[in-house]
């Protein structure tokens, strides 16, 4: 049903290192020290953050990818290890869980401005979530829903965050792939998210929009209106997705000129070899082989109007149960490692 149409997003929630940061540990990434602009993890491998200049997101240095790095390095498999780096060395989306947003959200933010970084955080938690696939779920309704963006919105605070907001929901009205029953709520809901968290002091905030593989811009740009895009700082791109850059700026450009001019990022987490066009086109973006990290995450693009290229899909985290996968968010170090050795 989804093939090129879907943005290829399955959810990736945070689960390592958000226990460390909430008991008060997020000290260990070295806060950035004296104007070298380099945290340090106080244990494990040497995870540092990248040059605020071209790259101010905050890297976790307790990710799954730096949990990889350190069990290669105690097994000796050093080249292994060096590969992985490539992941674990870059910042990567956040995504923010069900049940306490509220501290997850503070304790990645806190983490991230000790380190004098933003922290790239991602909501995916829209009633009705993913149509039931493989990332199925989300708030119960809409209440909860609202309960939960007052959550993170507390959370962040005055912090700097960039926040990537529901994956696939505006696109999942569009494609009827979410009922028609729920189109309304939801054009609400996320309105209201936009609203709550764009008054915060230091955050930004991109909607979701689809893809290069979305048929056309036309098709989105005024449920994209309807939804409060107007009035977010931007939309978001090919997140979870494989379309290249080049296509990716293409695609965000028409949209933009469709919606007011706004900026957007692009996810190329994965967009290295480009979207995989064999095997069954309803699953072509799920665990995709033959695919390569892409550019790595900064705020100097090829695009005056690209604001960043992020990485919000989490690169070695499966997008669901399908060519020998996991469940959808899970760390797969095998496929990690084919990522991470296709893009040198």
């Amino acid at each position: 049903m989804y093939g090129s149409r879907g943005a290829g997003f399955r959810a990736s929630v945070a689960v390592v290192g958000v226990a460390l940061w909430l008991a008060g540990c997020s000290g260990g990434d070295g806060g950035g020290g004296g104007g070298g602009g380099k945290g340090r993890a106080a244990s494990g491998p040497d995870i540092t953050q990248q040059p605020n200049g071209t790259d101010p997101f905050w890297v976790n240095p307790k990710g799954n990818a730096a949990a990889q790095v350190a069990a290669y390095e105690k097994a000796g498999q050093d080249k292994d290890a060096e590969a992985i780096r490539k992941i674990a060395q870059q910042p990567t989306g956040e995504w923010i869980g069900p049940e306490n947003p509220e501290q997850e959200a503070k304790g990645f933010t806190e983490a991230a401005e000790k380190a004098d970084r933003d922290a790239v955080l991602v909501l995916y938690n829209i009633p009705h979530r993913d149509c039931g696939q493989y990332s199925g779920g989300g708030a119960a309704d809409g209440d909860a829903y609202r309960a939960w963006i007052d959550g993170v919105a507390r959370g962040i605070g005055d912090r700097p965050a960039t926040v990537v907001l529901e994956p696939d929901a505006v696109l999942h009205v569009v494609d009827g792939c979410t009922p028609g029953e729920f189109h309304e709520e939801r054009y609400d809901l996320l309105k209201g998210a936009i609203d709550k968290l764009g008054a915060l002091r230091n955050t930004k905030v991109y909607l979701d929009a689809g893809n290069a593989g979305w048929s056309e811009a036309d098709e989105i740009a005024e449920p994209l209106k309807w939804a409060g895009v107007e009035d977010a700082d931007g939309f978001a791109v090919n997140v979870s997705n494989f379309y290249t850059t080049e296509d990716s700026i293409e695609y965000g450009k028409q949209l933009s000129s469709k919606v007011g001019d706004k900026p957007f990022v692009i996810d190329t987490s994965r967009n290295g070899n480009g979207p995989w066009t064999e095997g069954d086109e309803d699953e072509q973006w799920c665990n995709p082989p033959g695919r390569a990290l892409g550019e790595t995450p900064t705020t100097k693009t090829a695009d005056a109007l690209v604001d960043a290229y992020l990485w919000v899909k989490r690169p070695g985290e499966s997008d669901g149960e399908c060519k020998g996968g996991p469940k959808a968010g899970q760390w797969w170090p095998e496929y990690a490692l084919e990522l991470a050795e296709a893009s040198e």
